[in-house]
């Protein structure tokens, strides 16, 4: 039943994992027009002691993204400076949504996964019963 269980276990730390990518791309998208807005990004690592278990993952830190800010020109904008610019976001909506479909498909895929661990592993006992 081991295998059984390491399978759950990787397939809830996959969706784990794309709920939290999911979360910061739903940030991205939603401040996409806010001044000054940076994107978040983040990584996947290997979790601790994941190489038993064939790799568990987990999030790594959260991070801005550092591209340049654009220059908007609107002198009627409450933050622009004496020469009526003020910095945009560096948020592609075109982007964030990719990156968000992928992240939907990658946790659907985990969430298969389980599913059909879980369903194998009632089969499993159903058999064992008789």
């Amino acid at each position: 039943m081991t295998d059984f269980s390491d399978s759950l276990r990787l397939s809830v730390s996959g969706m784990r994992a794309q709920a939290t990518r999911l979360r910061l791309l739903s940030e991205n998208i939603a401040n996409a027009d806010t001044p000054g807005y940076r994107r978040k990004t983040m990584t996947f690592e290997q979790a601790a002691g994941a190489e038993r278990t064939g790799g568990e993952v987990r999030t790594g830190r959260v991070k801005l993204d550092r591209s340049e800010l654009p220059q908007i020109h609107d002198p009627a904008h409450p933050l622009a400076d004496a020469s009526g610019h003020y910095a945009g976001s560096n948020v592609d909506l075109v982007i964030e949504i990719a990156d968000s479909r992928e992240a939907q498909r990658s946790y659907e895929a985990n969430l298969k996964l389980f599913d059909q661990a879980r369903q194998m592993s009632q089969a499993l006992r159903e058999l064992l019963r008789r």
